[in-house]
């Protein structure tokens, strides 16, 4: 192999690293950079996600509450005494059925119920929490940093890492003299 073959060889592993940082400069200066400017874009996105995942959940309430209602229809048709049943407990009136005994519960007994009813059915979840660094990037000094951070790097990967010069003649047939 000879000296411009080396030299050749050289060369192309150098381009190959060079590439290789550029683009990996570039990238992260470009991650910084969209996304110190898309930030408020990003926080309006998880504020729509949470708000469509509890649009979500209360649909399936809805369509829960249909079907229970469409039974308890269903069971009115087919049993008409149901009614004398459910009356009291649904319209709030004084049982009058002198053999069966009726609980009393107290306003806080039915509080502790329910919360524990909305508890295990999952219904007190917190919605899509924001990325950590979506937090910070609220904040209008360290989204600014974030800003020059990635043009820096931007610039640094251009300056540094860009396409190398390429030699005139001159000095070509002045380093292939120096080899022969």
């Amino acid at each position: 192999m000879g000296v411009k073959e080396k030299r050749d060889a050289k060369l192309r592993s150098e381009n190959i690293i060079r590439v290789f940082l550029f683009v990996v400069f570039f990238g992260i200066g470009a991650a910084a950079l969209s996304s110190s400017i898309l930030c408020s874009d990003l926080l309006r996105y998880y504020h729509d996600k949470e708000l469509l995942e509890s649009e979500k959940e209360l649909s399936n309430q809805l369509k829960s509450l249909n079907a229970d209602y469409d039974a308890l229809l269903e069971q009115l048709d087919k049993d008409p005494n149901l009614i004398k049943r459910i009356a009291p407990a649904t319209l709030g009136m004084e049982h009058n059925d002198v053999d069966t005994i009726y609980p009393k519960a107290t306003a806080e007994q039915l509080a502790a119920a329910r919360k524990a009813l909305t508890e295990e059915m999952g219904l007190n979840t917190t919605g899509a929490s924001l990325p950590e660094w979506l937090t910070h990037c609220r904040e209008p000094a360290p989204r600014i940093m974030l800003f020059f951070a990635g043009a820096g790097l931007i610039l640094v990967s251009f300056i540094c890492f860009g396409p190398a010069k390429k030699k005139s003649g001159e000095e070509t047939k002045k380093i292939n003299r120096r080899e022969r």
